[in-house]
C-alpha cells in the first residue's frame, strides 16, 4: 500500500476504532484519490479529504415501540449527516439487524460522491435501525416507524436532509414514516423520497437503481463495441433492485440466469422472462416468502447457502449486499468468462475482488457510479415535489438515462488510462470528489 494511503488510513482507524465498512470505503476512496491531491495541492491544503471523511454530524437515537403481543421493544436508531457542500443531504433509510455506525458511515460516505456523479444538488447522508421488518405484522412495522419518525423529524426537511428508502424500507415503511412527520410538523413537503404515486411519489422511482445499474452496463459494454444483447446475467438479490434490473436487462436482449435471497440462489438456465418475474416479485412484494420457491414451482437448481458466482456468465450485477463477492469468486467469474461487472448494490466486492477485476481489466463499474440511478431519480423526484408537478414516466426514464451517460463519461474523462483502459474505480472516485472538493474550498472552513 502507498505509504501516504497507509498513514492517512492509521488515523482514520485511530478515530473510528472497529468500523471495518467504514474503513474499507474510505481506503478505496484514498487509494483513488491521494495521488490526485498530490497534483493538485489546493486540496491538500484545505485538508478536503479528511473533512470528507468526518460526518457533519451524527445523530443516535433510542425508537421504543409496542410490538402485538403488548410487549415494550427498544432499537437504535441513526442519522448520519456526512456532507451538505453541494445541496441537502440525501441517502436512504435502512432497517436491518446489521445495521450499525460503521455500516451507515460507509454508506452515507459513500453517498457523497455518489450524489455528486448524478450531476444534482444533493449532499450525502444516510440512516436506518437494526430494527427487522421481516417477520413483522403491517401494525408492527407502523408502530416502530412512528416512533423512529418521533425523534427523527427534528433533524430533517425538504431543504435540510432527505432520507428514501433502501433495505427493509419500501412503500409501506416511506408511507408510515411520512404520516408520522406530516402530523408532527402540519406540513405537507417533499422530505421523504420513494413515496406513493398518489402522494408525492415519481414514477420510475422503484425501478432507477435497477435500471441504472443496466443502463450503465450498456454504456461500458458499448466502450469494447459491445451491447446487452444475447448476453448471459447472473443476478444476486431478489429485492427490489434485482427485479427491475432482471426487467430492464430482459427489456435490452439479456438473459437473466440467477437471482438469490439471504438463504441460497436459484439457477434457471431458460432465463428468467416476464412470467417469472411477475411470480418472484409477488413472492417477494407481497407474500415476503423465500426465493427457493421459485426453484419448486418452475422445476430449477436451488443452491441453498449459495451464492450464485459460481455459474458461467457474461456479466455479473450484485445486486444484494455489501462484500458479497469475494476475491475466490471474482477470479471465479473471470475464469468463467465474464466481461462487466455492473454494481447495483453499495460495495458489494471485497477491494481483492475488485483488484481481480481491475487487474483482468474487465469493465467494472462500482457501486456510486453503477448504482447511482436511484438516488439520482430521488433528486427527480425532489424536483418534482418543488415545482408541485409530476412528469411522465417516459420523461423520467428519459432524463435517468441522460444522468447515467453523464456519470459514465465523467468515469471515462477521470478513470481513462495511458493504455486506454478505463478504471471506473478512479473515474468515479475522483469525479465525485472534484465537484465536493471546490464547493467546499469556495464556502470556507466549515
Amino acid at each position: 500500500m502507498d505509504p501516504r494511503v497507509q498513514q492517512f488510513m492509521a488515523m482514520i482507524r485511530a478515530k473510528n476504532p472497529g468500523e471495518n465498512e467504514f474503513h474499507q470505503a474510505v481506503q478505496e476512496v484514498a487509494e483513488s484519490l491521494i495521488p490526485y491531491i498530490d497534483e493538485n495541492p489546493r486540496y491538500k491544503h484545505a485538508k478536503i479529504l479528511e473533512r470528507i471523511a468526518e460526518p457533519e454530524r451524527t445523530i443516535i437515537f433510542r425508537v421504543p415501540w409496542l410490538d402485538d403481543k403488548g410487549e415494550i421493544q427498544i432499537n437504535r436508531g441513526y442519522r448520519i449527516e456526512m456532507n451538505s457542500a453541494i445541496g441537502p443531504y440525501k441517502g436512504g433509510l435502512r432497517l436491518h439487524p446489521t445495521v450499525n455506525l460503521g455500516i451507515l458511515k460507509f454508506l452515507a460516505f459513500e453517498q457523497v460522491f455518489k450524489n455528486s456523479l448524478t450531476t444534482l444538488p444533493m449532499g450525502g447522508g444516510k440512516g436506518g435501525s437494526d430494527f427487522d421488518p421481516k417477520g413483522k405484522s403491517d401494525n408492527e412495522v407502523m408502530r416502530f416507524c412512528q416512533s423512529f419518525m418521533s425523534e427523527l423529524f427534528r433533524h430533517i426537511g425538504a431543504d435540510t436532509d432527505i432520507p428514501a428508502g433502501d433495505i427493509g424500507v419500501g412503500g409501506r415503511e416511506i408511507g408510515y414514516l411520512f404520516g408520522q412527520y406530516k402530523r408532527l410538523k402540519n406540513e405537507f413537503t417533499g422530505v421523504l423520497t420513494g413515496k406513493g404515486i398518489e402522494w408525492g411519489g415519481s414514477l420510475i422511482r422503484p425501478e432507477a437503481t435497477g435500471y441504472g445499474a443496466t443502463y450503465f452496463a450498456q454504456e461500458m459494454l458499448s466502450t469494447r463495441g459491445e451491447s446487452l444483447t444475447g448476453k448471459v446475467v447472473c443476478i444476486s438479490g431478489s429485492g427490489n433492485v434485482a427485479q427491475f434490473a432482471t426487467e430492464k436487462v430482459t427489456e435490452m436482449g439479456g438473459k437473466v440466469v440467477t437471482l438469490s435471497d439471504s438463504n441460497g440462489f436459484i439457477y434457471d438456465p431458460r432465463g428468467i422472462d416476464k412470467e417469472k418475474l411477475k411470480f418472484v416479485m409477488e413472492l417477494k412484494n407481497t407474500r415476503r416468502g423465500r426465493i427457493n420457491e421459485y426453484a419448486e414451482k418452475y422445476g430449477v437448481e436451488y443452491f441453498e447457502g449459495k451464492r450464485p458466482w459460481s455459474i458461467k456468465c457474461d456479466i455479473a450485477m450484485p445486486n444484494a449486499t455489501q462484500n458479497e463477492i469475494n476475491e475466490e469468486e471474482a477470479k471465479m467469474l473471470v475464469k468463467n468468462g465474464c466481461i462487466c461487472i455492473s454494481e447495483g448494490a453499495n460495495m458489494p466486492s471485497t477491494p481483492d475482488a475488485v483488484e481481480v477485476f481491475l487487474k483482468s481489466k474487465i469493465l467494472y463499474g462500482p457501486g456510486k457510479a453503477a448504482n447511482a440511478g436511484g438516488v439520482a431519480t430521488s433528486g427527480l423526484e425532489m424536483t418534482q415535489n418543488s415545482m408541485r408537478l409530476p412528469w411522465s414516466r417516459e420523461e423520467v426514464d428519459e432524463k435517468l438515462q441522460v444522468i447515467m451517460k453523464n456519470i459514465h463519461n465523467t468515469c471515462v474523462k477521470y478513470g481513462t488510462k495511458e493504455d486506454g483502459f478505463i478504471n471506473y474505480v478512479d473515474g468515479a472516485n475522483i469525479g465525485g470528489f472534484v465537484k465536493v472538493a471546490n464547493a467546499m474550498i469556495a464556502q470556507g472552513v466549515v
